[in-house]
């Protein structure tokens, strides 16, 4: 998931390099390509998740086109990854530990036996 969020933000800040001259859209360019290349590496994850959500919202709300559906996919893919975190392969767990959350049945009940 970081992968396919992280990617698509670079060459889409790529593109628009290429193709904007003007400074506010190579600005915006080159911040979606920085959220890419922090998704792509797992660093600062939740963070940079939500703000690829936002830009991808911004992105799809300030200019209507054909690809809103495109911009509806990053801003789902962020924010997913803002809630699920970096997962284990990436600098975020090197740096601070992979936390793995093991979902029980709880109380006292008896373990299911099945026949």
């Amino acid at each position: 998931m970081r992968a396919a969020a992280g990617g698509a933000l670079v060459v889409c800040g790529a593109v628009v390099l290429v193709h904007a001259p003007q400074l506010v859209p190579a600005l915006q360019a080159v911040g979606a390509a920085g959220l890419g290349i922090l998704l792509l590496i797992g660093l600062w994850t939740p963070v940079a998740g939500a703000l690829a959500a936002l830009a991808a919202l911004w992105a799809g709300f300030v200019e209507p086109s054909p690809h809103d559906g495109y911009y509806a996919l990053l801003a789902t893919l962020g924010a997913a990854l803002a809630l699920l975190g970096p997962g284990a392969f990436s600098v975020d767990a090197r740096l601070f530990g992979w936390k793995r959350v093991e979902i029980g049945r709880g109380g006292n009940r008896p373990p299911i036996e099945r026949e």
